[in-house]
């Protein structure tokens, strides 16, 4: 991507920009990518998803319906080719058509974000206690290992009743046609789990060990089309015994049977404890480095523009909307359990301003002490970003999606996060108590 860049007279920077017909290829099949996962299509192979979109939904021109989307995904490389960092996501204004296999040029007038500074770089003071490892951590960590490990074993025979386990042979049929995933010699089920609908449920609660029974239940499919349907199976099933589930004891016997890379349990521990550890010494470092934030936080000064505000409160919007679609759970509830829309707003607006000012006083620290970046530092921030992911990768995406300037503030923010941290005044709540006695015997 080509880009010249000019200061306006009133602070901002103009872009101008010339997009690949290959950049511009990628961009539309993002965009796409986008829309295909928002409207639930599937891809299918040997087809596009332009033909998909056409053949589900009747769009004859889908670069055309997801068009605002490809632009918006080639703003980023714009910004990260001149490293400017905005105040809030510019927009791009069309010079020329969006088309396949066609350069595209656009234009970006972008408010680069404020310097902003402190009432003071003196060491911030904050109370934490120390920290202490869990060693109960590590026993529940073994009792989940040991679960997944669970045996059933027979118990004296009895009516089964919902929620008890059997052992059960089973042969299946739709339209007398065998379904090899039901039948089975001999499988454990657990009535009331969900495993089978109701129906199948109900015909097994009640039955005995050496009891046969043939009847039919119904379930959700899906059709050739992907459509939601009712499937209709006929089934013999027996009940060969009733089962209790037993977790073994982790000791050496078990280590050295289902994990022999380990000496003993002893060893086992050690590993585990040594894991749980180090993720949980991350999180105590991050709940200092927070703490260190907000203190900083507290010498902000400066007035930060609505644009701001309200790009920050639409980041908010977007990431709370994500995390309830994982939840199955609607806007709407969000709302009546936060107490309303204005309650909500509020709320919003309230953690939006203390993300800025924090934000913004990192880099306040970054620039007043003259800090720089490293690779090990963009390397930090990588797997501070996605602990889960290998850094490299982490890096790699941002680049490739023209986010490299957004890569580069968050490792500014860490480092200097960091170095407040280490030059902090750090008390124990019992340091900070006799602290505070000393204090007031000397008034």
């Amino acid at each position: 991507m080509k880009v010249t860049k000019k200061k306006l007279d009133d602070g901002r920077f103009r872009l101008e920009c010339v997009a690949t017909p290959e950049e511009v290829g990628n961009a539309l099949h993002t965009a796409q990518l986008g829309f295909a996962n928002s409207m639930g299509l599937r891809p299918e192979q040997g087809k596009t998803i332009a033909q998909v979109a056409q053949e589900r939904m009747g769009i004859k021109d889908l670069d055309s319906i997801v068009e605002g989307k490809a632009i918006e995904a080639l703003v980023p490389y714009a910004l990260d080719k001149k490293n400017l960092i905005p105040s809030f996501p510019p927009k791009a204004a069309p010079i020329s058509p969006l088309r396949r296999g066609q350069e595209f040029r656009f234009a970006l007038d972008v408010t680069p974000k404020p310097s902003y500074e402190l009432t003071s770089y003196e060491p911030v003071e904050i109370t934490v206690p120390s920290y202490q490892f869990d060693e109960a951590a590590v026993d529940a960590q073994l009792e989940e290992m040991a679960s997944r490990y669970t045996v059933y074993e027979k118990v004296a025979d009895k009516v089964i009743e919902k929620g008890d386990s059997c052992l059960i042979s089973m042969e299946a049929f739709e339209d007398g046609k065998p379904l090899p995933g039901l039948t089975s010699d001999g499988r454990t089920y657990t009535t009331g789990a969900g495993y089978m609908p109701d129906g199948f449920d109900q015909q097994i609660i009640g039955m005995s060990p050496g009891e046969t029974k043939e009847f039919t239940f119904e379930g959700p499919s899906l059709d050739e089309d992907l459509n939601e349907t009712t499937q209709t199976v006929t089934c013999k099933v027996t009940v060969k015994e009733v089962q209790q589930p037993t977790t073994p004891p982790v000791d050496d016997a078990w280590v050295k049977a289902n994990m022999p890379m380990y000496a003993g349990l002893a060893e086992l521990r050690a590993e585990i404890a040594k894991s749980l550890e180090r993720r949980d010494r991350e999180q105590y470092e991050g709940y200092r480095r927070q703490l260190v934030a907000a203190e900083l936080g507290r010498r902000f000064q400066g007035a930060i523009a609505d644009e701001v505000y309200e790009a920050m409160r639409g980041n908010l919007m977007e990431s709370i909307r994500i995390d309830l679609q994982q939840q199955g759970k609607t806007w709407e509830e969000f709302v009546n359990e936060n107490g309303g829309e204005q309650q909500l707003g509020i709320m919003m607006m309230m953690q939006a301003r203390e993300m800025l000012v924090q934000g913004f006083a990192l880099d306040a620290v970054f620039q007043h002490e003259g800090l720089s970046l490293t690779e090990e530092d963009l390397e930090a921030a990588c797997a501070a970003i996605n602990p889960s992911m290998n850094p490299k990768q982490v890096r790699k995406q941002f680049e490739q999606t023209g986010r490299g300037f957004a890569l580069r503030e968050s490792a500014e923010r860490l480092k200097a996060n960091k170095w407040a941290l280490d030059r902090a005044i750090v008390r124990t709540p019992e340091e900070a108590s006799a602290a505070a006695g000393n204090d007031a015997d000397q008034a």
